[in-house]
């Protein structure tokens, strides 16, 4: 694997099964990566911990901002109230769970493209998907395009076409199965990072939250072991 210097993108990092297949995809594409990960209030911020260690493994640059998005709750994973515990997926994906957060991705891509334009990229990865994505609006095909359109438009280098703004999503299509299996083969630690929503106060999963029966139900149709830790009786 060869990394070009010249070659810059963001990647936004969450310490999770597919950011951290992004990033391996991406510098399998020779890309210099620069991750950015988020302290935005979240009562999984154990991914934090996850993301680090990722992005040390990879060699990469990283940083965290502080967002705090608790100070405007709406969301399971950011207010007091209960994660939804063990439902099937026809359930999952009925409506908009309450564990989606706000405009998350349009305030997480916004500050990626901030970051991006001040390293002179227009390259950003986010491992966004379509199929096992738990009914997320902004994990959709339609939104990364009009992300992207608007970040053209409101860049100095996507007006000048310097440095125009491609939004990559490599995992937009596959199943969790699939996502696992491509990680595996570009070397992916997967026992370094947590999908959970609700871990334990040490960083364990609870195996009963959307995020945990999806990767379990991926590593599953992959023929594999969760390496990840879980919680006693998970």
């Amino acid at each position: 694997m060869t990394i070009d210097d010249n070659k810059k993108a963001v990647l936004l990092l969450s310490g999770g099964l597919d950011s951290s297949t992004v990033l391996a995809i991406a510098q399998a594409d020779g890309y210099d990566v620069h991750a950015i990960s988020f302290s935005y209030g979240q009562r999984h911020n154990h991914e934090l911990e996850c993301a680090a260690a990722i992005a040390k493994k990879a060699a990469i640059r990283h940083v965290v901002l502080d967002l705090d998005l608790s100070k405007f709750g709406g969301s399971a994973l950011t207010a007091d109230i209960d994660v939804p515990k063990d439902r099937d997926e026809a359930t999952m994906n009925a409506d908009i769970p309450v564990t989606y957060v706000p405009a998350r991705n349009t305030v997480f891509l916004s500050c990626a493209l901030s970051m991006a334009e001040a390293l002179g990229t227009g390259d950003i990865f986010i491992g966004v998907n379509a199929l096992d994505y738990s009914g997320y609006p902004d994990c959709r095909a339609d939104y990364i395009s009009a992300f992207q359109t608007m970040a053209n438009l409101a860049t100095k280098g996507g007006v000048e076409g310097t440095s125009p703004v491609t939004i990559h999503t490599p995992l937009i299509d596959l199943t969790k199965a699939e996502i696992i299996e491509k990680g595996m083969k570009l070397g992916v630690d997967y026992g370094l990072t947590i999908s959970c929503y609700d871990p334990s106060a040490d960083g364990a999963a609870c195996g009963h939250c959307d995020a945990c029966q999806l990767r379990l139900k991926g590593f599953r149709e992959a023929g594999l072991v969760d390496p990840t830790r879980y919680q006693e009786g998970a």
